[in-house]
């Protein structure tokens, strides 16, 4: 681990040290001597710091309605992306269980994307939008009968 710290650049060190507080206690003490001996400041971020959350997620109370449900997991992302970058707060529920074994995916109904019901509005409105957009950028897999023009009699 020293030998690692030492081929750093300081400003990777100063990186390690300000996200300290998720470094083992060896590894800190380890990075600390590397800043020490290249004269740097090791203190900021490497003691007494509390772990940071690896995301912050929302905190959800009273009910909840289901927006979509999903199969496939990749599509459920997408999805719940679209509505994380709208400000909507949401999650993916048994999103485990498709993700462990996929095969009973259907069994439990797939990955459900569920929002608070005040938020239901809007996002139905969002992944509609997103839909109709895959659709038309799909290559026109429209029936293409109604293009032609042609009576079929």
């Amino acid at each position: 681990m020293a030998r690692r710290y030492s081929e750093m650049s300081d400003a990777r060190l100063s990186e390690l040290a300000a996200d300290g507080a998720n470094l083992t206690d060896t590894a800190r003490e380890v990075l600390a001597a590397e800043m020490n001996s290249r004269g740097m400041n090791s203190e900021a971020g490497l003691i007494g710091d509390t772990p940071k959350p690896l995301a912050e997620q929302p905190e959800f109370s009273g009910p909840l309605v289901m927006v979509k449900r999903f199969r496939d997991l990749p599509e459920a992302f997408v999805a719940k992306s679209i509505l994380d970058s709208a400000g909507i707060d949401c999650f993916l529920a048994d999103e485990n269980i498709v993700r462990i074994d996929w095969f009973i995916s259907n069994l439990v109904g797939g990955a459900k994307l569920m929002v608070r019901p005040e938020d239901l509005e809007e996002a139905t409105s969002l992944l509609d939008e997103w839909a109709n957009s895959a659709v038309d950028e799909g290559g026109g897999q429209e029936d293409s009968s109604k293009n032609t023009g042609a009576k079929s009699e």
